[in-house]
């Protein structure tokens, strides 16, 4: 059974950094997307960065450019998101989503393509 398990939420101050993890199981990482995704309340999920297993190649949503980092390690079947320079715009549940795809641009939009989704994780940046 394919099963996506986000980990790494928490209260932070603003400034300050988590480490987001996405820990896979029942399939390998491989030829699919795996992205991050975030939804506050009242707002429409969007998409903030997506990792492809098949090119390599990484996209960042506008909003997140330079302060989060995907990345994965192979030998744990897991994709993380380090989230750096945190904002109170940040808050929100971040969701691990995968599809065996490659990642689709502009990532903000990317939601509605994928299948299988994590279970999310409260991420909140506030004094």
């Amino acid at each position: 059974q394919l099963q996506l398990v986000e980990s790494g939420g928490g209260l932070v101050q603003p400034g300050g950094s988590l480490r987001l993890s996405c820990a896979a199981s029942g399939f390998t990482l491989d030829y699919y997307a795996i992205g991050w995704f975030r939804q506050a309340p009242g707002k429409e999920r969007e998409g903030v960065s997506c990792l492809s297993t098949t090119d390599g190649n990484v996209y960042y949503a506008d909003s997140v450019k330079g302060r989060f980092t995907i990345s994965r390690d192979n030998a744990k079947n897991t994709v993380y998101l380090q989230m750096n320079s945190l904002k109170p715009e940040d808050t929100a549940v971040y969701y691990c989503a995968a599809d065996r795809r490659l990642c689709m641009v502009p990532v903000k939009y990317s939601a509605y393509v994928y299948h299988y989704w994590g279970q999310g994780t409260q991420v909140t940046v506030s004094s």
